[in-house]
């Protein structure tokens, strides 16, 4: 096994970690193809593999660095729009309620919400406020983000009620994400968490990341707008069917 540059941080194995670096580039590369998806991957893996105290911090600050190379990368096609000023604003106010919230949400609740909520937008017109009240869509995904993570399925029905091409739709979806995870980092940081032993391990994640965005980039390029907004339903069910299996059966 290639030798580290930096010391793992306890709870974290070699093995693992090597793992994490494979679905970190897995899930960026889904991401800018697909639209949707990779957050929740890694953050399904990372599961697996992360101790509990640490998973959404360190997850956030992955997707931060993955979403903001993406936005990043793709800044032209970015619908400013939709994210100054009321998602930004709404994301602030989310996220300060979350971080103040002493009892924390029921995973299980979190997960079969917004599972039953992303297959109705999906297969119905989507809710009006997705499109006409950004900063409720803010507050309402940064706020779920502090207790489950991958609120992306979310966030990515309101980039869908735009009805942006392709390109833009991956852009703005980045550009929303990284507001909301700078913010849920800040918090955390704020909340006492330790960032520094976990700091060589994030940006080896990010680095896979941002590889696995120019990977996925090849492959958006190649699509038809028709064919990514077919992919992009498909994924959106299928992901939220495991999002309440998962809150069903935990």
């Amino acid at each position: 096994m290639m030798e580290l540059l930096f010391t793992l941080p306890e709870g974290l194995s070699t093995v693992a970690f090597w793992v994490l670096m494979v679905f970190s580039f897995i899930a960026s590369l889904i991401t800018v193809a697909m639209g949707i998806g990779g957050g929740g991957l890694l953050l399904a893996v990372m599961a697996t593999l992360v101790p509990p105290a640490a998973l959404i911090p360190v997850h956030g600050v992955v997707q931060l660095g993955s979403n903001g190379g993406r936005a990043i990368m793709l800044w032209r096609n970015i619908s400013w729009a939709a994210v100054i000023p009321g998602f930004l604003i709404g994301s602030l106010i989310g996220t300060a309620i979350g971080g103040a919230v002493v009892v924390e949400l029921p995973p299980n609740v979190v997960q079969i919400g917004i599972g039953v909520f992303v297959i109705y937008s999906v297969f119905a017109k989507p809710p009006k406020w997705l499109s006409g009240w950004p900063w409720l869509t803010g507050v309402v995904s940064s706020f779920l983000t502090m207790f489950f993570g991958a609120t992306g399925l979310f966030t990515a029905n309101y980039t869908k009620s735009l009805g942006l091409p392709r390109h833009d739709h991956v852009a703005t979806h980045a550009a929303l994400m990284t507001v909301q995870h700078s913010l849920k980092v800040v918090v955390f940081g704020l909340l006492g968490f330790a960032f520094g032993p976990w700091a060589g391990v994030i940006l080896a994640l990010v680095a896979a990341g941002v590889a696995g965005t120019l990977a996925g980039r090849l492959v958006l390029n190649r699509i038809s707008d028709r064919g990514f907004k077919l992919a992009l339903d498909v994924i959106l069910v299928l992901i939220s069917l495991r999002l309440i299996w998962q809150g069903l059966t935990g």
